[in-house]
């Protein structure tokens, strides 16, 4: 069986300018980087606002499992699909991270014949974005331990310093560090550590401006810390923002691939999907949508944090209306949450498929609940039992939603058709009554409890005294009246990973809410999310290598 990369390596990729062409992009308007890459000017934007909005299908899943779902490898070959029935379709994702790449998770380039490439690029450096947002990020950081260094006009209070540094990897020393030593001539010492790239603010805020004056607006909101008096200190106090937007003026533009049957690909931000919404940016969604009829794009994690977040963040600020959801499960995640261990998924059993179904049950109810259509996509395993396959597709039926065998990952947009067929029938029976879940003007715990009784089925929510507090600085400061992007584990409904299936009964325990203001939401957080990811005993990065032709093996 072929790798991933070896698949990429074969594919007969179009030069990206015919790409452009063949949806309407002019050549001035494309900045290619090398044969297949490009960067598309804004100014398509402005060129085709009057033009109307294509079809918006986001693809979401269940709860993520050890056993795999496959959303990404859904969403390319869904996009594959479409285009083999007839439909002009683009596919809008989230760029790779480094860290992930050279540790375990891998990259996010789909997988199989349902691929985007050239898929080592895009999981490598790409066109700079990730290397953009790190060095723009990290000059707010310069900047703020220099402004302290030559007096301090500001009174930032050292101790209160939200801003950590960034780097595009995954490196757990960095977590917590002691900067400033050596003496006068290097500052101020103080606590501070690292965050990966990707779980910086300036990452969700590129991903949910709307232009780069936007984005210079909205990193000047950003707080940096707080003063010796208990006030916000933003960025704009220390006046880099339009500094760091000039960093930042090629990376807020969409990046152009395709696919391993050149479907047009945007690939365009890739923001944490708890600390964070876990979108690509709005600017490649909306360009997609002036491109194409149908623009297939996907959320992080599962349907509760990353369908939720697409709607009450990315769609309310984007002014976005999607059309229709697709939930991608497998039969071998249902049965994991059916109470299966994951060595013995392989094997048949239907009791266990019926208990896990309730986890897919539960995000059928939710989306439909936002006034968005459902498909559900059975990602096929070898595995599967025409039994376990029959089982859902009647469970689906009884709840009156359409549900198709998908086999992208081994037959490319061939194995999507009938998903593809079954989304534009929806599209065209059942019209989007999207509606967000809640008003920004309500108070932030109230935001919250609708989230957490709503969405993740809970009867409630527990604060700790460390929240109550920064809820009522918050409040106090006027930064409340915003989303909230909930924090929590991805693998349960609940903030308790263990409680798989669809638990009930349950409270979820808030921990900690802070601002992110340039981003424009409050983030609140229901455990320990790891900021720093670390490298495994044997990273992913010991088994990738390149030859002297420039050929690289191992890269998934």
């Amino acid at each position: 069986m072929k790798s991933d990369i070896q698949i990429a390596q074969e594919a007969k990729m179009k030069p990206v300018l015919e790409v452009a062409r063949g949806i309407g992009i002019e050549e001035d308007d494309v900045e290619s980087y090398g044969k297949y890459k490009a960067k598309i000017s804004l100014s398509v934007l402005e060129k085709l606002k009057d033009k109307p909005d294509g079809k918006l299908v986001l693809v979401t899943a269940i709860n993520p499992t050890p056993a795999g779902e496959g959303k990404s490898t859904v969403t390319v070959g869904l996009g594959q699909a479409l285009n083999r029935i007839g439909k002009k379709a683009i596919i809008a994702l989230r760029e790779p991270s480094l860290g992930p790449v050279f540790g375990v998770k891998g990259g996010a380039a789909g997988g199989g014949y349902a691929q985007v490439v050239p898929m080592e690029d895009i999981n490598l450096h790409f066109t700079g974005d990730m290397h953009a947002i790190t060095s723009a990020h990290n000059l707010l950081s310069a900047t703020l331990d220099n402004h302290i260094h030559h007096g301090n006009d500001l009174r930032i209070d050292s101790r209160r310093i939200l801003w950590k540094r960034v780097l595009d990897m995954n490196d757990r020393a960095l977590r917590d560090i002691v900067v400033g030593l050596g003496g006068k001539p290097n500052g101020f010492v103080r606590q501070d550590g690292f965050m990966i790239t990707v779980a910086s603010e300036i990452m969700a805020i590129l991903c949910l401006s709307t232009s780069l004056t936007d984005l210079k607006e909205r990193v000047s909101r950003i707080v940096v810390a707080y003063n010796l008096d208990g006030n916000p200190v933003y960025c704009r106090d220390l006046k880099v923002q339009g500094a760091m937007a000039m960093l930042l003026k090629d990376a807020i533009k969409p990046n152009l691939v395709q696919t391993l049957e050149n479907t047009p690909a945007l690939i365009h931000g890739g923001p944490f999907a708890n600390i964070a919404h876990g979108c690509n940016s709005i600017l490649a969604t909306k360009l997609g949508l002036k491109l194409g009829d149908y623009v297939v794009t996907e959320a992080g994690f599962g349907a509760d944090l990353g369908a939720e977040k697409f709607f009450d963040i990315k769609c309310r600020f984007g002014g976005l209306n999607p059309s229709c959801v697709v939930i991608v499960a497998t039969v071998r995640a249902l049965k994991h949450h059916g109470g299966v261990a994951k060595d013995k998924l392989n094997e048949e059993n239907v009791e266990a498929l019926g208990r896990g179904f309730e986890n897919l049950e539960k995000h059928i109810e939710n989306v439909t609940g936002f006034g968005v259509p459902v498909v559900v996509a059975i990602n096929k395993f070898v595995s599967d039992t025409d039994k376990e396959v029959e089982y859902i597709q009647n469970r689906c039926s009884e709840l009156g939603v359409q549900v198709s065998l998908c086999e992208v990952w081994a037959k490319g947009g061939e194995g999507g058709e009938d998903l593809a067929k079954k989304v534009v029938a929806t599209i065209e029976s059942k019209p989007s009554n999207f509606k967000v879940l809640y008003d920004t003007d309500l108070s932030i715990k109230e935001k919250i409890n609708k989230i957490a009784t709503n969405i993740y089925g809970g009867k409630g929510v527990i604060y700790t005294k460390a929240a109550l507090n920064q809820i009522k600085e918050l409040e106090k400061f006027g930064l409340d009246k915003v989303p909230v992007c909930m924090a929590k584990s991805q693998y349960s409904l609940s903030d308790d990973p263990s409680l798989l299936g669809r638990p009930s009964d349950f409270e979820v325990t808030v921990k900690e809410v802070k601002i992110s203001n340039g981003a424009g939401f409050v983030v609140v957080l229901t455990g320990d999310v790891m900021t720093m990811p670390g490298l495994p005993k044997v990273p992913s990065a010991e088994k990738i290598d390149i030859d002297e032709n420039g050929v690289i093996t191992g890269l998934f």
